[in-house]
């Protein structure tokens, strides 16, 4: 089989290069396309050159409909309103459409549940398996220790991240409401400030922290009478990200149209 053609959109931000470096360096991937928005500096600049892994003969462009038309999969982590564009390209492509970008409302998911009737989007709050692993052991630790037992959710993410609580926050609070049978949407707890009364049972607490180049901490706390559990991720390096990522683009290779997440890539369901 032939390596597998793939664009990256939002070619010169940190995750746009990190995603070039690792489809330079992965067999069974080649780079074929980078978008950037209209009047980015880098416009024209090989994506190679850009990413620091030397010429790829790839220029950086910001017409995305010839640059999908041309390829078998699409790799996203760039604003809710630029990927919900590239869903409604990537399906009218039938190409997969792999989306870590964090902070969709639930009409822009509605969208991305559109586009996957015509193509591939294999999206997900976190694209490592590490995380994947952990929401999987905090859905098991929800159904079993029960609602009198309190469940918080802390991350902390560099200070350049722009929406709160992170989407692999929402990811472990989902899998832990998912654990309870419950909607995360009926029990979160996103902010607590003055007087707020005391902590209701069930209650799905989130806590943000914001500063330095942390590149991603998350840990789930079950907390008990007399006793606590806690699960925690650190991501060291954004490149896992980058290998999650290409994983899902080669998995999507010729599935079904769908709407798919990292378990199911990861085998984790």
């Amino acid at each position: 089989m032939t390596d597998m053609k793939l664009v990256v959109v939002g070619a010169a931000g940190r995750m746009g290069r990190t995603l070039i470096r690792a489809v330079a360096t992965t067999p069974g991937v080649v780079l074929s396309g980078a978008i950037e928005r209209e009047g980015a500096a880098d416009l024209g600049r090989d994506a190679g050159l850009l990413a620091g892994v030397g010429e790829l003969g790839v220029p950086v462009t910001d017409d995305p409909l010839p640059a999908f038309a041309a390829a078998e999969g699409v790799l996203d982590f760039t604003t809710p309103a630029a990927s919900v564009a590239f869903a409604e390209l990537a399906a009218q492509a039938r190409i997969v459409h792999v989306v870590g970008t964090t902070g969709c409302s639930a009409e822009d998911e509605a969208k991305f549940d559109a586009a996957a009737r015509h193509a591939v989007v294999v999206k997900s709050g976190n694209m490592s398996l590490g995380v994947n692993l952990l929401a999987s052991l905090v859905r098991r630790a929800a159904k079993s220790l029960g609602p009198e037992w309190d469940i918080e959710i802390v991350e902390m993410h560099h200070r350049m991240k722009v929406d709160a609580p992170s989407g692999t926050a929402l990811l472990l609070g989902g899998a832990a409401a998912e654990g309870r049978a419950i909607r995360l949407e009926d029990a979160a707890v996103r902010g607590r400030d003055g007087q707020t009364g005391v902590r209701p049972q069930g209650a799905i607490g989130f806590a943000a922290l914001r500063g330095g180049t942390v590149v991603g901490d998350h840990a789930v706390i079950f907390a008990g009478a007399g006793e606590r559990i806690e699960l925690t991720h650190r991501a060291e390096d954004r490149a896992l990200f980058a290998t999650g990522a290409l994983r899902a683009a080669l998995w999507g290779r010729g599935r079904k149209p769908g709407r798919y997440s990292m378990a199911d890539v990861l085998g984790l369901d």
